[in-house]
């Protein structure tokens, strides 16, 4: 006889160790969304502490066919883990150890749940180094930069998350876990399936652990502050710091609303006078980048800024870096709603990104704040959207829509760091041919034939 759901479901909880299948209502609404503002209640949450559990969770729902969705920390901003179809919302949060941390290998083991900082801060203990860095990453987890390929002002010259992906244990929409690559920093035995999964959006399978690259940690840090008068001077005189030879660790630039808020939020004088603002940031060795970063500031100066604020050495470069992860607080604290898509465009159409938002802003009649990751053409194009205004919901539609149509049309692509999710799926088709679209939908019907990973998302 076929089981209800709720009868599948108290069957499941009994068979799990005590307190990892929640079927409360507060656990349910706590695990009904992201950051995003989709939100729908699951039927219940499972909070295992094991890969074995995370096996015996997918396989029992693959057997009858209860959707899953795997969750992360929840600080996504696309509703990628946003239980549509109900089912089962899968967290990782508590499987949260880091296994390993070797510096003669120099690699991590680590479980999804761990958080991003929490890694950083303890191979750093070892004059160890793990690069990407979401400006999340306090609170965002492991498996979630996994899920989505996060990536952050450092992957300008480090990469982003995949490119620290050496192996992963992933357990399959039928409960099969599988071993994907190793812990050598080279491997071509067969496909690179462990980074096949990287970006998967948990549309494909369960990440249980990571097999992590570490760096040397760099022993010096410097950078610069640097404000405009006009974010065309701002654009050019990053292009010039990268046609002089230097490639910094991360370059990041910040418009004039977006400045304005941040300057309101924190107070710095740091940002007075400024309608655009660079970070350049270097690392390596104290004498190379004590003269390079004298060379950079040099090289500004041609470019007319109207302050520059000096950083050395890593207790003043956090300060300095502190203001930078102020800019998304800050957009909030307008009152407005705060759309952020992570679009990108190529290196050399960043001029016209900007180009594309002031037109947006003056078509629309919303503010369009913009800031990001200069350095790979990565902004983060904030449309604020007042709320109490008459007929919001079609502007802002409509100005969503020239967004991403102008994006693709310079070359670029929808997103960089966020992922599809919910938030993207309706530019989905524009974003990709018909194609690639069918290649996407073999490769899920091939690794999910009952389609109960993630179900409602884009795939």
């Amino acid at each position: 006889m076929k089981l209800t759901l709720k009868q599948a479901l108290a069957r499941l909880q009994r068979r799990l160790p005590s307190g990892e299948l929640r079927l409360d209502a507060p656990t349910l609404r706590a695990h009904a969304g992201d950051k995003w503002f989709a939100s729908h209640l699951p039927d219940a949450v499972a909070l295992p502490r094991s890969s074995k559990s995370v096996a015996a969770i997918v396989r029992f729902a693959h057997d009858h066919r209860i959707p899953i969705t795997a969750r992360g920390a929840g600080h996504g901003y696309v509703g990628g883990c946003v239980p549509v179809h109900g089912g089962i919302a899968l967290s990782l949060a508590r499987m949260n150890r880091i296994k390993e941390l070797n510096a003669q290998d120099f690699v991590a083991i680590v479980e999804p749940g761990v958080l991003t900082k929490q890694l950083q801060d303890a191979a750093e203990k070892k004059n160890l180094y793990y690069p990407p860095d979401p400006a999340s990453r306090a609170d965002c987890s492991l498996g979630g930069n996994i899920a989505t390929n996060a990536g952050g002002p450092r992957c300008l010259k480090y990469g982003v998350t995949r490119d620290y992906v050496l192996g992963l244990e992933v357990v399959l929409a039928d409960g099969t876990a599988v071993r994907l690559g190793g812990r050598t920093h080279k491997n071509k035995t067969g496909f690179d399936l462990a980074r096949f999964f990287v970006g998967s959006e948990g549309l494909l399978g369960v990440v249980t652990e990571a097999t992590l690259k570490l760096l040397p940690l760099p022993p010096f840090r410097a950078c610069l502050g640097v404000g405009f008068a006009r974010m065309r001077d701002a654009i050019r005189a990053a292009q010039a710091v990268f046609r002089a030879g230097f490639l910094p660790c991360a370059l990041e630039i910040a418009d004039q609303f977006t400045l304005a808020a941040a300057r309101k939020r924190t107070g710095s004088n740091r940002l007075t006078g400024c309608s655009a603002f660079l970070f350049v940031e270097l690392d390596g060795q104290e004498k190379s980048v004590r003269q390079e970063i004298r060379a950079v500031d040099q090289l500004l100066c041609e470019f007319s800024p109207v302050s520059t604020n000096r950083a050395f050495g890593g207790a003043q470069v956090e300060q300095l870096w502190g203001l930078r992860r102020e800019f998304s607080y800050a957009l909030r604290d307008t009152g407005l709603t705060k759309l952020n898509e992570d679009i990108v465009v190529p290196r050399g159409r960043l001029e016209e990104l900007f180009q594309l938002a002031a037109r947006l802003q003056k078509k629309h009649g919303f503010p369009v704040a913009c800031f990001g990751h200069a350095g790979d053409g990565n902004i983060h194009v904030n449309v604020m959207v007042d709320e109490t205004q008459t007929g919001y919901e079609l502007r802002r539609d409509a100005a969503l829509d020239e967004l991403f149509r102008g994006v693709l049309h310079l070359g670029g692509v929808v997103t960089g760091e966020h992922g599809i999710g919910l938030a993207k799926k309706r530019w989905w088709p524009l974003a990709v041919s018909p194609e690639v679209r069918e290649l996407h939908r073999v490769v899920k019907s091939a690794l999910d034939p009952r389609g109960l990973l993630n179900p409602g998302k884009f795939v």
